[in-house]
């Protein structure tokens, strides 16, 4: 017989079942599509040898007038301002002491325990401690005096931290350790801490249905949440906003040692908003925009201080510090009415696009008096997280709990042949860590997701904007951010609260070591029409290295069959494939196959190490085996 060609259809479909799916693609891992063939992803490496702390889940990047890169990085325990390589600490203080703290330790014990009253501060925060004296022994002013990351509150007066010398070494108290640090102990209390985990008893709506009068605003708090930021840039500065709690601006001039202070205390601040859910900066006419803030009370004098989901407000226009609305300036303000929360938002063309939990609106600037015009787009959509949408060279995309939408001028469904994968995969309970990704480079968009069994983002789900494909696989990446101002995209990965940010698409490897589990899997497909069985003799590859791992790169050929659907598939045979292999010869028998093309995991690393690869048309040399 002649050789037999299978040239599968491009993108993973997972909607039907194995068989009815013939002649495409089924699963994929580290795989994407171009020009209608599969091939491996780009590689990734530490960006710099430098960590951060916990998770990030925030990226913003920009340039200022001196061409100066700087990396915004929001966690769960801290704001970075990262420039050159290093990441530099720009967390707002939310609380300063003046010679109230005084210590306790024990003999033998790490454990030190500060007093000062009505701290405020909950596990995990981190207090910057100054002007202390030794307690006598082995605690000594050195050790005191310096950030520490707070263990326990016992009480609204203590916290406990365990002590460690400027090295970060543990340093163990003794005998002599009974001084109580002096009468001249300062300390800087971060802004507090949030969630690294959503936990569903945080956030709009916990509580008792009924809870309170009808309409009445429910306070969001930003230590009970999952930690997010939003931040944008006010020219060269930075505005940055945790996900209800305060809004802060740092002042590039004033250098990478100085910290954000809140947006109230700017020179001549006036009514300023002191929480909000989202914020951005409008892209020409320069007004930030907080959603989701708190209003002026009943007289108009001051911010209620409690979260509105539903309430819009906006400075005047190139003033920072103005947020009373006037009829001398642009500050003003809107609430929506389709939703109970406003979840995120974004800029596209001549608009913002706000999103609620169930519609979406466009804030356009019509100028004086109203400043914004605001339309109701879509009723019955909404947005799945704060960070599930992105902006592309070809509209807006983003993830409902529904499916997934583009709005080019009205919001259009996206056929998707991996939906129902997807979204029944996905842990709903940590559906607000759900992070959008743009890669311009390979036209695609995609989401990070947590699977079913995770609370940690460990897949992803990506579309090929311009050839519609799509394609799945599983990487943990917290937050990415496209190239534009960096060469590369930058994506960021945390493991025991220890963080590392990572250039991808580069190189084949993951920083360093070979990159495995890549593969991919067809449907079952019939040997020459599936009624008799067929002998597979061998495989012709079509295979295209283009890794850098030069004539040594290795992948397999795995096929697996089966005589009927309902039966379970056996791996019949595994063929190492090389860039010169020309023919690989099997001894198969079957009615139904798989084709699995895969990383050659179990080889040397030197053959496992620079591997890239394109696959094309694979023919099959088959001879009928009869019947049975």
């Amino acid at each position: 017989m002649p050789l037999q060609k299978f040239i599968f259809n491009p993108g993973i479909n997972k909607e039907g079942t194995d068989y009815s799916n013939e002649g495409g693609w089924f699963d994929s891992n580290l795989v994407r599509f171009r020009k209608g063939l599969p091939e491996k992803i780009g590689g990734w490496a530490k960006n710099t040898t430098e960590t951060f702390k916990s998770t990030c889940r925030a990226l913003h990047a920009w340039v200022d007038l001196e061409i100066t890169r700087y990396l915004g990085l929001g966690t769960t325990w801290k704001y970075y301002v990262q420039q050159g390589d290093s990441f530099n600490d720009i967390t707002p203080i939310r609380k300063t002491s003046t010679n109230s703290i005084t210590f306790s330790a024990t003999n033998g014990s790490s454990t030190i325990t500060a007093t000062d009253s009505s701290h405020g501060a909950v596990a995990d925060d981190f207090v910057t401690i100054s002007g202390a004296v030794s307690l006598g022994g082995l605690i000594t002013a050195d050790v005191l005096n310096q950030e520490y990351q707070i263990v326990t509150v016992p009480s609204t007066n203590t916290y406990t931290f365990t002590a460690k010398d400027t090295s970060g070494d543990t340093v163990t108290a003794n005998s002599s350790d009974s001084g109580n640090g002096g009468s001249g102990v300062d300390g800087e209390y971060q802004i507090n801490v949030g969630l690294d985990i959503y936990v569903s008893s945080s956030g709009w709506g916990a509580g008792l249905w009924g809870a309170g009068t009808w309409g009445s605003v429910t306070g969001l708090s930003d230590t009970n949440n999952l930690r997010l930021w939003s931040h944008d840039n006010f020219g060269e500065d930075l505005v940055i906003n945790v996900r209800a709690g305060g809004v802060y601006y740092w002042d590039e001039s004033s250098g990478l040692s100085t910290r954000a202070v809140a947006l109230s205390s700017l020179s001549g601040a006036n009514l300023t908003p002191t929480k909000a859910l989202f914020t951005l900066v409008s892209d020409i006419e320069r007004h930030i925009i907080c959603f989701g803030a708190d209003p002026l009370n009943s007289g108009g004098t001051a911010r209620t201080g409690a979260v509105d989901p539903m309430f819009i407000c906006w400075c005047d226009q190139e003033n920072a510090a103005e947020w009373e609305p006037k009829s001398t300036n642009t500050a003003g303000s809107f609430r929506l009415s389709a939703g109970s929360s406003i979840i995120g938002a974004t800029r596209a063309r001549q608009e913002t696009l706000v999103w609620t939990d169930t519609s979406m609106y466009s804030m356009s600037f019509i100028g004086q008096p109203f400043t914004f015009g605001v339309n109701l787009v879509n009723e019955g959509v909404g947005l799945i997280s704060p960070n599930a949408v992105v902006n592309s060279p070809k509209g807006v995309f983003w993830m409902d709990k529904k499916g997934f939408y583009s709005y080019t001028g009205q919001v259009e469904d996206i056929p998707c042949s991996v939906q129902d994968y997807v979204l029944s995969d996905l842990n709903e309970g940590q559906s607000y860590q759900v992070f959008a990704f743009l890669n311009k480079q390979f036209d695609e968009v995609g989401w990070f997701y947590c699977s079913s069994d995770s609370t940690t983002i460990d897949k992803y789900v990506v579309l090929n904007y311009e050839e519609k494909f799509w394609s799945i696989g599983e990487l943990a990446r917290s937050a990415w951010l496209d190239e534009g101002v960096f060469d590369a995209p930058r994506a960021t990965y945390t493991t025991s609260d220890v963080g590392y940010l990572y250039d991808h698409e580069t190189g084949n490897n993951a920083d360093g070591d070979p990159m495995d589990n890549v593969y991919i899997e067809s449907s079952d497909f019939d040997l020459d029409e599936g009624e008799q069985y067929q002998l597979i003799k061998r495989i012709i590859p079509d295979v295209k290295f283009t890794g850098d791992g030069g004539t040594g790169q290795t992948i397999n050929f795995v096929i697996k069959t089966r005589n009927y659907p309902g039966e379970s598939l056996t791996t019949s045979t595994t063929s190492t494939c090389t860039a010169t292999t020309t023919r690989m010869d099997t001894r198969v028998r079957a009615r139904q196959a798989v084709l699995r093309i895969e990383s050659d995991d179990d080889g040397s690393t030197s053959s496992r190490t620079g591997v890239g690869f394109r696959v094309g048309a694979t023919r099959m040399d088959l001879i009928p085996s009869g019947r049975r």
